[in-house]
């Protein structure tokens, strides 16, 4: 798969997933989470939600890098061929004032259904700046995606 391909691919896994998988880490162990995500039209802002009394707003406070793990896999053998998944690596920052009115829109569009969660005040928003993508597809071909 060349840059383009792997770019147009990139797109339509990012449209097509709703949930990706949180790494973040507060000290020496990382700890995931599933999130709901939606990202900007040029890929490389990610926006998400999650309540602030939790261990993944806790570990951001205390550490901004992530990543987030999104793919096409569907639990079955076949996956191991076939399956494409994306790493995006970036920093993360509570986002409020205008610019969390932004990313709540972007994030509406996609996640319409919780507007209620996303809106409410036990909620922060974040947005994820992504500096690349690590992007494998039939199990070893890497490609890295940047702005």
């Amino acid at each position: 798969m060349n840059h383009e391909e792997a770019k147009i691919t990139l797109r339509r896994l990012l449209d097509l997933r709703y949930v990706g998988v949180l790494a973040t880490s507060k000290a020496d162990w990382p700890y995931a989470n599933l999130v709901a995500f939606a990202v900007s039209d040029n890929l490389f802002e990610m926006i998400f939600a999650t309540p602030r009394q939790s261990r993944k707003y806790e570990n951001l406070s205390a550490n901004p890098h992530v990543s987030v793990l999104i793919d096409d896999r569907s639990n079955d053998i076949a996956d191991l061929k076939d399956a494409v998944a994306a790493t995006a690596i970036g920093t993360a920052v509570e986002v409020d004032g205008s610019e969390k009115k932004r990313c709540l829109a972007v994030y509406a569009t996609k996640h319409p259904h919780l507007h209620d969660f996303a809106h409410a005040a036990t909620t922060a928003v974040f947005r994820i700046t992504v500096e690349k993508y690590i992007m494998v597809s039939r199990f070893q071909n890497v490609v890295e995606i940047v702005p």
